[in-house]
C-alpha cells in the first residue's frame, strides 16, 4: 500500500505498510536500550522507502519525539530518571537542533551521509562492546 507525498514542488511515492512497521520495530528496540531512534529511522526513511534527505531529517525527528516523550514519560515511572543530567543536556540539544539544519543545508547531502554512516559504526561498535 504506497502513499503519496508532495513536500516542496517534488511528489514521492512510500510505501506505508514497510514504513510502519519499521518505525515500530525501531522504537521498540530504542525504549529497550535507551538509545534514540534517529540513527536508525533516517536508514529506514532514506535507503528503504527512498526519501530525499531533506525530507527525511525533520520527519525522523518528528517521529522520534514522539518515541522519547513515552520512553521518558515511563523511564520516569520507573525511577530511571536523572534530573541533574538533563537539565545539562536540555539546552544544549536545544541549541544544537537550531544550528545542525542550518550547517546541513549548506553541506552537500553525500557529507552529511558519510557523517552519518561513521557515526552510525561508532554507535554500532560501542552497542556491541567493542570500546
Amino acid at each position: 500500500m504506497y502513499i503519496h507525498v508532495n513536500f516542496w514542488g517534488n511528489e514521492f511515492k512510500v510505501n506505508i505498510v514497510i514504513g510502519c512497521i519499521g518505525a515500530f520495530l525501531i522504537a521498540i528496540v530504542s525504549s529497550m536500550f535507551g538509545f534514540g531512534g534517529g540513527p536508525f529511522m533516517v536508514p529506514l526513511m532514506a535507503v528503504v522507502l527512498g526519501l530525499p534527505m531533506y525530507v527525511v531529517v525533520g520527519s525522523s525527528l518528528l517521529a522520534i519525539f514522539f518515541n522519547t516523550l513515552m520512553s521518558t514519560t515511563r523511564h520516569y515511572q520507573l525511577g530511571n530518571f536523572d534530573f541533574d543530567l538533563f537539565l545539562v543536556m536540555f539546552p544544549a540539544a536545544i541549541i544544537a537542533g537550531y544550528i545542525a539544519p542550518q550547517i546541513a543545508k549548506r553541506t552537500n547531502p553525500l557529507h552529511v551521509k558519510r557523517v552519518a554512516v561513521v557515526g552510525l559504526t561508532l554507535l554500532g561498535l560501542s552497542l556491541v562492546g567493542v570500546f
